[in-house]
């Protein structure tokens, strides 16, 4: 060792308590670096030295804990020696850094696998050595040995703060997350929150993610069995206040909660009108729980989610999914969804197969092009976005000839002949490419706007939860808050102005009919209509655009019948009509779309709270969803113009002074007092 780097070792000993440091005596899963880093002297006051006395262990410790800090590691205590007679207790003690000593490698066995991750101790022989000393009169603890020697790296100040040893919750801090988890919040706000609370740079708590998640997980594991009552005694005190409220579970041989599916009296009559198309999302799991989580989800007449069921499962197996769709159905009177959209999970789809023989499955396009980047970012390289415009592209296509020929070309140009999840998604393609599904009635699920706003929604339901039971009341919370926003959602869509583009009879009165979310689809179909001929042909009708002179769509229309379809398959796909079709009925001089494509999940109807209802008798509940209807009819064609206001604002005030006048039965009272109550 050269004289400059002599130097620059710091140790210390006391010759008077001379004493082997054996860190070393095993073997290791990581091999010490062959050249030995030696640690530059501090330059503060406070490092230990020969002599240095202490009252107690734990006080030596906290000064070598703080001297460690600031140089760019961390200690621990290393090994206790003494007991030398009864009553003398310890006499000498060793502190040494974190990475002193060797890991032994776990012997493998071959029922269960080892991890074998690699150690942090990489045999350091930094230390502090501290004896037991009554020679100046009171016990205290004196420093007999020191060596700052480490054969690693030191972090630097903004790293040293990651160790383990440093990273602390407080209890204070501890109650703050609790609270924050009650209130539904993931991890990475309250991180943020804490931050600002406490004035800090992000990245610069005493803890990370990881131990606030670790905080969660400790509590679930206190006492599962008491969770799993809790979580049941929730349910029941639901059941009780709302006996329209669904819930069923099962336990294992253990007693312990093993499934449970919940619903709501809304969400019963939301699926009831539009449950034909359904999203059935497993792709999440409650991290403090490690519970996959399933969520029904659907789209209304106004173009926004909609909340049916949800799953908390053991597993993911055949049988937990089998089940789970079960209890769905039975919360739906056995009513099965025309389409429903999953993962790409052969269990899953499995368990469909057997439970809902009749219903199409499908698999969501989001679901598949959320993997993507992991797939094929490193495989493509610069020409990923290339590739992912391209695969959207023959995604979006109509013709599955068109689809077949574009994917071969695809695989050639980006030479993805070998990649097997190109192959896998080729061999599924009739599960999620658009040309195999067009005659399947989807709601527009599948557009993009429709994907990011049901992923939203969905995230309402996936924060960090300390206890089961608050899960069910977060999700309870959040269906409630949706109803909410989703009626002022309607009636801001339904006080704007309605501009017609056209003039034709068949769009005024599509808008009379249909929300405003479908009638502007339909008007788009409308608008493009009239850029199409339509030909007489012998079965029906050929429409094609007017700059084309081949090809097009072949429209059948029977008026007798009051039938008419595509070969594009669009109403059946989004039920709304097409193009094609609508030029036909225009060329027909049909001037109102026949009732039967108008169809009731797209009509402007109200779907009564089921806070409104659930106390409420099945007459009284038809009269008040019919008055309702009313209601938003009244405020639709009101809204048309300031003539129409005026009016209406008039009539209505002179309506409500006569219905305040009429007498009400003590029945009503007790009724409108529930309902009051529940609102």
């Amino acid at each position: 060792m050269s004289e400059e780097a002599g130097s620059m070792l710091v140790v210390y000993d006391d010759p008077s308590d001379q004493h082997s440091l054996s860190l070393g005596d095993t073997s290791s899963t990581e091999e010490s670096p062959p050249q030995t880093t030696l640690s530059l002297e501090p330059t503060h006051d406070h490092i230990p030295y020969i002599g240095q006395r202490f009252p107690t262990h734990d006080s030596a410790y906290d000064f070598y804990t703080d001297f460690a800090k600031t140089s760019g590691f961390s200690i621990r205590r290393h090994r206790t020696e003494g007991k030398d007679g009864v009553g003398k207790g310890l006499t000498r003690r060793y502190f040494v850094c974190h990475r002193a000593g060797n890991t032994p490698a776990k012997s493998s066995t071959e029922t269960k696998p080892q991890r074998n991750r690699k150690s942090s101790r990489c045999g350091c022989q930094a230390y502090m050595r501290i004896s037991k000393t009554t020679e100046f009169g009171p016990p205290e603890w004196r420093v007999t040995g020191f060596a700052n020697h480490h054969n690693h790296q030191l972090l630097e100040p903004n790293q040293v703060r990651f160790l383990p040893a440093y990273r602390t919750i407080s209890d204070s801090d501890k109650n703050r997350i609790l609270m924050f988890a009650k209130t539904g919040i993931s991890v990475h706000q309250m991180m943020r929150l804490m931050e600002l609370e406490k004035c800090v740079e992000p990245g610069y708590l005493p803890f990370t993610e990881k131990d606030v998640r670790n905080l969660l997980q400790s509590f679930r594991k206190l006492d599962p069995e008491e969770e799993t009552l809790d979580l049941l005694k929730m349910c029941r005190n639901i059941k009780e206040k709302d006996p329209n409220f669904k819930f069923e579970y099962t336990l294992d041989a253990n007693n312990r909660l093993e499934n449970i599916a919940w619903s709501y009296a809304s969400s019963v009559q939301l699926y009831d009108i539009f449950g034909d198309a359904v999203v059935f999302d497993t792709t999440h799991r409650l991290t403090a729980f490690d519970m996959p989580l399933g969520i029904w989800v659907g789209i209304n007449n106004y173009g926004m989610p909609c909340f049916f069921g949800c799953v908390l499962l053991r597993d993911e197996t055949v049988r937990s999914f089998s089940w789970a769709i079960k209890a769905f159905l039975g919360f739906m009177n056995g009513k099965a969804p025309q389409t429903i959209l999953t993962d790409q999970n052969l269990c899953l789809k499995e368990a469909l197969s057997g439970e809902m023989p009749i219903t199409k499955h499908a698999f969501c396009i989001w679901m598949i092009v959320a993997k993507f980047p992991s797939w094929f970012n490193a495989v493509l390289g610069e020409r990923y976005n290339d590739w992912k415009a391209e695969f959207y592209r023959l995604y979006n296509l109509e013709s599955v000839d068109d689809f077949e020929l574009g994917w071969r070309e695809m695989v050639c140009s980006f030479g993805l002949h070998s990649n097997r999840h190109v192959l896998t998604l080729y061999s599924s393609r009739s599960l999620w490419a658009l040309p195999y599904l067009r005659s399947h009635f989807l709601a527009g699920m599948t557009t993009t706007g429709q994907s990011k706003s049901i992923n939203a929604f969905i995230q309402r339901f996936l924060s960090a939860q300390t206890r089961l039971a608050h899960f069910v009341e977060q999700v309870a919370v959040a269906v409630d808050f949706k109803d909410q926003t989703g009626e002022q959602q309607t009636m801001q869509q339904n006080l704007q102005n309605v501009c017609l583009k056209t003039g034709a009879p068949m769009e005024s009165h599509a808008a009379t009919v249909l929300t405003p979310f479908a009638f502007s689809k339909l008007q788009e179909q409308l608008v493009l209509a009239a850029h199409y001929a339509s030909f007489s042909v012998e079965d029906g009708f050929l429409v094609r655009h007017h700059t084309k002179v081949e090809g097009g769509r072949k429209v059948y229309w029977s008026t007798q019948e009051g039938v008419i379809s595509c070969s594009c398959h669009q109403f059946e796909f989004s039920g709304i009509l097409c193009r094609h079709s609508l030029r036909v009925l225009s060329t027909g001089n049909c001037f109102q779309i026949p009732d039967t494509y108008l169809p009731i999940r797209w009509r402007r109807i109200s779907v009564p709270s089921s806070r409104l209802l659930q106390n409420a008798s099945s007459d009284h509940a038809e009269r008040v969803k019919l008055f309702q209807n009313m209601v938003s009819s009244l405020v639709t064609e009101s809204a048309k113009s300031k003539e129409r206001l005026d009016v209406a604002t008039e009539q209505v005030s002179i309506l409500l002074s006569r219905i305040k006048e009429q007498p009400i039965s003590l029945q009503c009272a007790r009724d409108i007092s529930t309902i009051n109550r529940n609102l």
